[in-house]
C-alpha cells in the first residue's frame, strides 16, 4: 500500500476504514450534501446472504436476483477487442434490450459491465472520476494496471456488503495494451482472453477455437461478434445488441453495433453458401 500512499490514494472516501460507525444515510446519498456522491452501504459490515434470502423466502421476496450477461475481451497485435450484449435481467425477467454494457471511461480506457448494473455503472463511474484526477495532477493518462488496482480496491472495501461485480477494464498506455479481469470481491488478474456472465461458457467455447494472437483486424471483429452471438443464442440471459469495440494505440473506436437476432439469419445464410 506505499504506492497508495504516496499517490494520496489512500485517504480517498473509498479507503476508508470500516470500523462498524453507524453512517449518516442522508449525508452519504444526497447529491447535494456529497458532491461526490459516495455509495453507503446496506450495512456497517459484512452480510449473512444465506440468511437475508431465508427470510426472503418466507415473504416472497427474493433478495439475491438472477442476473446474466455475455462480456467478453481478448488482446491480439492490433490491441483490445470488447464484444458485449445489451439484455438486463432480473431472473427471469427482461428488463431491457438496450444497456450499454461498455462504459467510455476517457480516450484510452473502456469497462464492460457484468453482475448488478447499478453497482457497475455507478463504480465505474467513480473510476472515470479518479482517472480524470489523475490526469490532472500528473499531466498524463493513467496506466490500465492502476486503473484496475483502484477499482479492486473499492470493491475489497465493500467485499461482503453485497456488492455483484463481474467487470473487464481494458486500455492502452505505455507499456502497451492492458487487459484485467476485476469482481467485487477484490481480486484482480490480468491475462489475455476473458469472458465474464453466465453466457461466458459458450462465448469461450467460440474464442477457444478462433483465437490466436496474430489475428487481422477483420478477423478479430468476427471473432468478438460472433463469441457473443453464439452466447445469445444459448444463453436466455444474454441478447439484444452486440456491440463491439477496438482498443489501440490512438484510443478506442466502435466497431459495430448489431442486432443479435439479424446477425442469426446472417449466419445462417452463410451457411448455405
Amino acid at each position: 500500500m506505499a504506492l497508495a500512499e504516496i499517490s494520496g490514494i489512500s485517504s480517498a472516501s473509498y479507503m476508508r476504514k470500516n470500523n462498524n460507525v453507524p453512517m449518516n444515510f442522508m449525508e452519504q446519498t444526497c447529491n447535494l450534501t456529497n458532491p461526490y456522491r459516495l455509495l453507503a452501504p446496506p450495512t456497517n459490515g459484512p452480510v449473512d446472504l444465506k440468511a437475508m434470502n431465508a427470510a426472503g423466502e418466507k415473504n416472497g421476496i427474493k433478495a439475491d436476483f438472477d442476473h446474466g450477461t455475455t462480456t467478453l475481451g481478448f488482446k491480439y497485435k492490433g490491441g483490445v477487442i470488447l464484444a458485449v450484449d445489451s439484455r438486463a435481467t432480473g431472473g427471469q425477467f427482461i428488463g431491457s434490450q438496450e444497456m450499454k454494457k461498455i462504459v467510455e471511461i476517457n480516450k484510452y480506457l473502456l469497462g464492460t459491465l457484468a453482475g448488478g448494473a447499478a453497482d457497475c455503472v455507478y463504480w465505474d463511474r467513480v473510476l472515470a472520476k479518479e482517472c480524470r484526477l489523475h490526469e490532472l495532477r500528473n499531466r498524463k493518462h493513467i496506466s490500465v494496471a492502476a486503473a484496475s488496482k483502484i477499482m479492486a480496491n473499492i470493491a475489497h472495501e465493500y467485499k461482503g456488503m453485497g456488492l455483484s461485480m463481474g467487470m473487464m477494464l481494458a486500455g492502452y498506455d505505455d507499456k502497451g495494451a492492458g487487459l484485467y479481469y476485476v469482481d467485487s470481491d477484490g481480486s484482480r488478474s490480468p491475462g489475455n482472453v476473458f469472458s465474464v456472465g453466465s453466457g461466458s461458457i459458450f462465448a469461450y467455447g467460440v474464442l477457444d477455437s478462433g483465437y490466436k494472437y496474430d489475428l487481422e483486424d477483420a478477423e478479430a471483429y468476427d471473432l468478438g461478434r460472433r463469441a457473443i452471438y453464439h452466447a445469445t443464442y444459448r444463453d436466455a440471459y444474454s441478447g439484444g445488441i452486440i456491440r463491439v469495440y477496438h482498443l489501440k494505440e490512438d484510443g478506442w473506436i466502435k466497431i459495430s453495433e448489431d442486432d443479435c437476432k439479424l446477425l442469426h439469419y446472417k449466419y445462417e445464410e452463410d451457411k448455405k453458401k
